[in-house]
């Protein structure tokens, strides 16, 4: 009886003694994901702005010496302030004019002047944040034409060589155009096909989408060329022995065997489309962070320099959360749940 009680005594310690080295192993591990994940990111940025801030109060422009960190922070500050103040403004416009239509109602007046009263918009400056979500409605505007022209391109054209063979010389012709060539183009097309007394779309929207859409085309056709015509030929067999009709074959088969580098394709094309459009928008003076640079640099205030530095870490960091985006859109779509996503 004595030595059963001293067996189990030595069982259940075995055990603890495992189980109490699995959390040592799984707290290790976590911590080891925390400090690659975290620490040494934030580790290399803040190197980077202690750079910054040291090699900025060396560098002497016309409108003065370089802005750190800490400048551009207050200028960020400072922006947010006058979108703030601005949207305060626009709040205060529709309450009066809702007073007016409101009176308008009372006195009788008819229903095509009260409608005219309504109409009315306000007119203040669009603020840095404006131009922000101007930029972004945009680019995820050209971007998408561009994905639903290109996608259906590049399936057929990796399923059929002949059709690769006739499409190739353009793509390969088209694909280094700069966009600043492709926007007075555009801008003459615009304004010569769209002619609307009541517009949907302002001709500077379309401008920039447009370009952005032609720029975005090549990438997303060539990646989803080759893995289409990548796509394993045990599995082209096996749809030829179950004798699937093209469109199955297509949605069941290729289509996610080719996901991977069609992904590829689309996160480049984003990547592009944003990197286009500010340039776009620079050169043509369209609205969205783009001008909003452009009116900063022409401007030369003392602080144009911070706000410019603002605009571009937001234009880089905008950047980074649409590849991620992709990326996350990415892994939900992949059929390959363990397949190592960067």
């Amino acid at each position: 009886m004595a030595s059963l009680t001293d067996s189990n005594t030595f069982n259940f310690s075995r055990l603890g003694s495992y189980f109490s080295t699995i959390n040592s192993i799984t707290v290790a591990k976590a911590l080891s994901n925390l400090v690659k994940n975290l620490m040494v990111p934030l580790i290399a940025f803040l190197i980077f702005l202690g750079l910054w801030s040291v090699g900025a109060k060396h560098v002497q422009t016309s409108l003065g010496v370089l802005p750190g960190p800490a400048k551009v922070w207050e200028q960020a500050i400072s922006l947010y302030d006058e979108h703030k103040a601005e949207r305060a403004k626009a709040d205060a416009f529709y309450e009066r004019l809702q007073k007016r239509v409101d009176k308008a109602k009372a006195d009788g007046k008819p229903q095509a002047r009260i409608d005219k009263i309504a109409s009315r918009k306000y007119t203040g400056k669009e603020t840095f944040f404006d131009q922000i979500f101007t930029s972004l409605w945009t680019v995820m505007a050209g971007f998408i034409l561009a994905s639903v022209i290109a996608i259906p391109i590049g399936i057929a054209s990796g399923m059929s060589p002949t059709l690769y063979s006739a499409l190739n010389p353009l793509i390969q012709l088209f694909k280094p155009v700069s966009p600043l060539a492709w926007l007075p183009l555009v801008t003459m097309v615009v304004s010569a096909l769209y002619v609307s007394k009541d517009p949907m779309f302002s001709k500077s929207f379309l401008t920039s989408a447009f370009t952005v859409t032609l720029c975005c085309l090549w990438p997303t056709i060539i990646n989803t060329t080759v893995g289409v015509s990548g796509v394993s030929k045990d599995l082209l067999n096996v749809s030829r022995v179950l004798r699937l009709n093209v469109l199955t074959k297509t949605l069941k088969i290729i289509v996610p065997s080719a996901l991977p580098m069609m992904f590829t394709g689309l996160r480049l094309s984003l990547g592009i489309g944003w990197m286009v459009l500010i340039a776009a928008e620079m050169l043509a003076q369209n609205p969205g962070l783009g001008k909003f640079v452009w009116d900063e640099f022409q401007n030369g205030s003392s602080n144009s320099l911070a706000r410019i530095m603002v605009a571009v870490l937001v234009i880089g960091l905008i950047g980074f959360l649409l590849d991620r985006g992709m990326l996350m859109l990415q892994r939900s779509f992949s059929w390959d749940k363990n397949a190592i996503l960067r």
